[in-house]
C-alpha cells in the first residue's frame, strides 16, 4: 500500500468520524501560515492522556518473541537486525531505549503530558521511558535535536474549514519528524534507521458522554530496513489530573 493510498484512507475516516461527531467538513484541509501557532490552534490536545491498547497487545503489553515480525515489511537486512535481538546487550550498551524512540514511543503502553513550552512549540512528555518529544511550528523549527531518540519534529495546523475560505470548524495537527536516532518500532527489536522519516496526524475525537480521545496516525519510511511504510493508529483517553503519572526508565523487555 502507497504512502498516498494511506493518507487518502486517513482523511475518509476523518471525514466519516467528523461527520459522525456532527463535524462534516465542508470545504478542504488547508496548511496555513502561522505566526502563533498555541493561538490558532483548533483543538487542544495539551493536558494528560492514557494510552487504551486494543490491539497488538502481544506486543504492546507484552514483548513479542524475536523474529516476529508481523505485520511490518522489512528488507533483507531489517529481517537479520530484528532476528539478531538481544535485550541484554541492548541494556549493557546502554540502549535500553531504543523502542522509546519517536517512532515507537506511542505504541508503548504510557500516559502523556502535552502542553505549551512557549507559543510555537508543543511538549510531549512520556511517563514511559521519561522521553520529552518536542513539535516545533513555523519560525521554532530547528535542527536542534538531531541525532536523538525523539529527533526533530517540525509541526503545521491541518486548518478544516466551513466551505472554501469559512470559518475554521475544526483541525489536524500534521508533524514531520526527521534526524532520530536508530530504534525499535517494537520492544522485540523490529528497526528502524537514522534516515527514517515519520508524518503523523493528531486528531481528538469527543464521545457523546463528553470523553475525548487523541488519536494518533503515524506512518514511519525506512530506506534501510522498511520495504513499505509501516502505519499504526495509536489511541489516547483524557483523563482529569495527572494522579496516575508514574515516571519509568526504558525497559527492554
Amino acid at each position: 500500500m502507497t504512502k498516498k493510498t494511506l493518507l487518502i484512507s486517513y482523511l475518509s475516516l476523518s471525514f466519516l468520524l467528523g461527520a459522525s461527531l456532527g463535524n462534516a467538513q465542508f470545504g478542504p484541509p488547508e496548511v496555513e501560515v502561522i505566526d502563533d501557532a498555541q493561538e490558532a490552534a483548533p483543538i487542544d490536545i495539551t493536558g494528560n492522556w492514557v494510552s487504551i491498547v486494543t490491539e497488538d497487545w502481544r506486543y504492546r503489553i507484552l514483548t513479542g518473541d524475536v523474529g516476529d515480525t508481523e505485520g511490518y515489511f522489512l528488507t533483507e537486512l531489517g529481517t537479520r537486525v530484528a532476528e539478531s535481538w538481544d535485550p541484554a546487550t541492548d541494556e549493557a550498551s546502554g540502549e535500553a531505549c531504543r523502542a522509546y524512540g519517536a517512532a515507537g514511543i506511542m505504541r508503548q503502553p504510557t500516559r502523556l503530558q502535552i502542553s505549551w513550552e512557549n507559543n510555537n512549540t508543543l511538549e510531549i512528555e512520556t511517563d514511559a521511558g521519561m522521553q520529552t518529544r518536542r513539535l516545533k511550528f513555523g519560525e521554532a523549527q530547528d535542527g536542534a535535536g538531531t541525532g536523538s531518540w525523539q529527533g526533530v519534529s517540525n509541526a503545521n495546523w491541518n486548518l478544516h474549514r466551513q466551505g472554501r475560505g469559512g470559518p475554521v470548524i475544526s483541525g489536524t495537527l500534521e508533524v514531520e519528524t526527521h534526524g532520530m536516532r536508530q530504534g525499535y518500532l517494537r520492544r522485540n527489536g523490529v528497526p528502524y534507521s537514522d534516515q527514517s522519516t515519520m508524518q503523523e496526524y493528531f486528531d481528538v475525537v469527543t464521545q457523546d458522554d463528553g470523553t475525548e480521545y487523541l488519536i494518533v496516525l503515524s506512518i514511519v519510511e525506512d530506506p534501510v530496513f522498511l520495504n513499505g511504510p509501516a502505519m499504526t493508529s495509536s489511541n489516547f483517553r483524557r483523563e482529569a489530573n495527572d494522579n496516575l503519572w508514574d515516571p519509568s526508565g526504558c525497559l527492554t523487555q
